[in-house]
């Protein structure tokens, strides 16, 4: 089958990465025929981070090419969509462009929320149910969430299943992790520069709690300061990501409960999880679903949770080591490619009319 892949990123792009390019090589041994098309390349994700903003002159000319790809959709059997193919364009041009060619949408993030909570009243009401258009004439919608899929079911599409989103296991390799030997445990968290406000969220329970306890707290991929926090910053690439994680012993992932976060995937926790960590977390969205309280780690909600949960695992290694293996097990069992991509496989196949889905 040929599919038109139009992701919103190339490999930096963590979406564009995990969602649709780690399945290439199944996909690829099943039969099928990608041709990936990105909206916006590494380069311009590169100009994004360093300056705030995208160049528009680029940004023009993505979407030319944009619709030039759209123009020759007849050319393939499928359209496999991450999140939406023209951002910000009215919706009624979108569906028309995509139409004659079945289409299955992807969300890893409550994109919607762009437009219907936006500050202006104009772009909520023009553009506030974009994504829910495109939704109901999609011939499949899979959300990495149940928060996800639940807003695509309510916009009216026929077909929806939640897939999360999951790692390489190929690429995991559970290690000992150091602890104590090398003079202190290591607190790891993995974002981008645009997230990492979210770590900064722990100031003050980190910063109490490191009046009792020594630790380090290991930034992969932004750059933050944290009084009374030892930090260590270091940047993120997908050569050196799981070593960074592997060397650490606890992951986190702090959010607040906003709708935004509801749409979040989890995908920090699942990464942590692979390397054989126990985890921290806020009890927003999926988180709740992803971590196991008390088994493969702890949810806490406020500061107090925070401190007094980090405070429990900072000084015990067997049960740093003992949810370790928990959350191992979880993603072993259902969140990996190895698991997962058989059955995007047949939800592929069937949404291109091929054959029936294989689960």
């Amino acid at each position: 089958m040929n599919v038109l892949v139009l992701t919103r990123y190339g490999r930096q792009g963590a979406s564009s990465r995990l969602r649709f390019l780690q399945y290439s090589p199944s996909l690829q041994r099943l039969g099928f025929n990608c041709t990936v098309e990105p909206l916006l390349n590494d380069q311009m994700l590169a100009t994004k981070y360093r300056s705030g903003e995208y160049d528009r002159r680029q940004v023009m000319r993505a979407y030319w090419g944009r619709l030039l790809q759209l123009v020759g959709r007849r050319n393939f059997d499928l359209l496999w969509i991450e999140k939406e193919a023209l951002p910000w364009i009215p919706a009624w041009l979108e569906c028309a462009l995509l139409h004659g060619v079945p289409y299955v949408l992807d969300f890893d993030d409550a994109v919607f929320h762009n437009y219907d909570l936006h500050r202006s009243k104009w772009v909520r009401r023009f553009l506030g149910r974009r994504i829910d258009r495109l939704m109901a004439g999609a011939r499949l919608v899979v959300g990495g969430n149940d928060y996800l899929a639940q807003r695509a079911r309510d916009a009216g599409a026929p077909w929806v299943e939640v897939v999360p989103t999951v790692v390489d296991l190929e690429r995991y390799e559970v290690r000992p992790h150091p602890g104590t030997q090398r003079g202190a445990p290591h607190i790891v968290w993995i974002g981008s520069p645009s997230t990492v406000g979210y770590l900064a969220a722990l100031g003050a329970p980190l910063a109490a709690l490191a009046q009792s306890v020594a630790f380090k707290v290991r930034v992969i991929g932004g750059v933050l300061e944290m009084p009374g926090v030892d930090i260590e910053c270091v940047p993120w690439t997908e050569d050196t990501e799981v070593a960074f994680i592997a060397e650490c012993d606890i992951g986190i992932m702090p959010l607040p409960d906003s709708p935004w976060e509801r749409g979040k995937c989890g995908y920090k926790l699942i990464q942590y999880m692979a390397c054989g960590l126990p985890v921290v977390a806020s009890p927003v969205g999926v988180n709740t679903q992803i971590v196991q309280d008390g088994v493969n780690g702890f949810l806490a909600e406020e500061g107090g949770d925070w401190e007094a949960k980090l405070g429990q695992l900072l000084g015990d290694a067997v049960l740093r080591e003992a949810m370790g293996r928990a959350g191992r097990r979880r993603v072993e069992d259902e969140y990996c490619v190895q698991q997962v991509a058989p059955r995007l496989a047949g939800l592929l196949l069937k949404a291109g009319g091929r054959q029936a889905c294989a689960d």
